[in-house]
């Protein structure tokens, strides 16, 4: 990651002036954190995402809460701030990804809070042959459990919560669907794991695999789900062919991670670009309060590749 200190400035002209040089170093570090511009609040954060972004992206299927707070731009995810989000790449199981997102502390927290990042490719490239063999031949699976307990709604997962429109949108992005009598839902879908990078051309591990699978959940938080479910998950993730996977694949993907990881702490004012395609992130616990914003654009349909 390429680190740019600046000099305060304007931050929306800043980032129009200078946005080839700041594609420039995205393209070739895979994300680059802009240091000095004082961004203070979410217009200031949305006009210079824009100026960075060619075109947003509205999101779907999310698998958490988050507040929209302009045209593409949302709050960061509602997580526990106790408890670690683990590395992914974001909306990988959608049939269109976003490829660039931007990410603007607005406040720092007291310790802790970090976006890490990892290198999609050097994951690969350290990843038990077997694993990847896997998981290249069969895609991987997330299903999920729509409820009115936990996670998002159905309204904000598909942007409406009529069934007529839930059904054509599943239909149109090769999702199965199953209703339960209480209105809930569950749904299937199968991705690719390893995705070819648009411009580079160059495989790279990108998926949810260890992120939304049981082992990867505190275990006092799996066993409370497990049983407010009735032995279901809210989300969890298999192979491609519907095999559960087991602790110790997860925990090696996890630890493949940790290796490759770059972190670097927020502070107040700093946006930073990432190649979603390339580059995994993750967010630490934390103490205190932490506002970061983000915006997600430029969404490619991941089956080209």
């Amino acid at each position: 990651m390429k680190i740019l200190p600046v000099s305060k400035t304007d931050p929306a002209s800043w980032a129009a002036d200078n946005r080839a040089d700041l594609r420039s170093l995205l393209a070739a570090d895979g994300a680059v954190l802009v240091r000095g511009l004082e961004i203070a609040d979410v217009s200031t954060a949305a006009a210079v995402s824009r100026a960075l972004i060619d075109s947003f992206v509205t999101e779907r299927e999310g698998f958490a809460p988050r507040d929209s707070l302009e045209h593409g731009v949302y709050s960061a995810t509602k997580w526990p701030s106790d408890q670690p989000m683990c590395m992914h790449h974001e909306l990988s199981y959608v049939t269109d990804v976003p490829t660039v997102l931007a990410f603007t502390c607005l406040r720092a927290p007291v310790s802790g809070g970090v976006t890490a990042l990892a290198d999609s490719h050097a994951v690969l490239d350290s990843l038990d042959p077997d694993v990847v063999a896997r998981f290249s031949e069969h895609g991987w699976q997330l299903v999920r459990h729509y409820n009115g307990l936990v996670g998002v709604s159905l309204a904000d997962a598909f942007g409406s919560s009529d069934k007529d429109v839930i059904e054509a949108y599943c239909e149109a992005h090769g999702i199965s669907l199953t209703w339960g009598a209480d209105g809930s839902l569950r749904t299937t879908q199968t991705r690719p794991a390893l995705v070819r990078h648009p411009a580079s051309g160059r495989l790279g591990w990108f998926n949810q695999i260890a992120f939304l699978n049981e082992w990867t959940m505190d275990p006092d938080v799996r066993d409370y789900l497990i049983t407010a479910f009735d032995g279901g998950l809210p989300f969890n993730t298999f192979a491609g062919d519907g095999t559960p996977l087991d602790r110790a694949t997860v925990d090696a993907i996890n630890a493949v991670y940790d290796t490759h990881t770059i972190r670097e702490p927020w502070q107040d004012g700093d946006i930073m670009l990432v190649d979603n395609i390339r580059m995994a992130h993750a967010v630490e616990p934390y103490k205190g309060e932490r506002e970061i914003v983000v915006a997600m654009g430029e969404a490619v349909r991941i089956k080209e590749y």
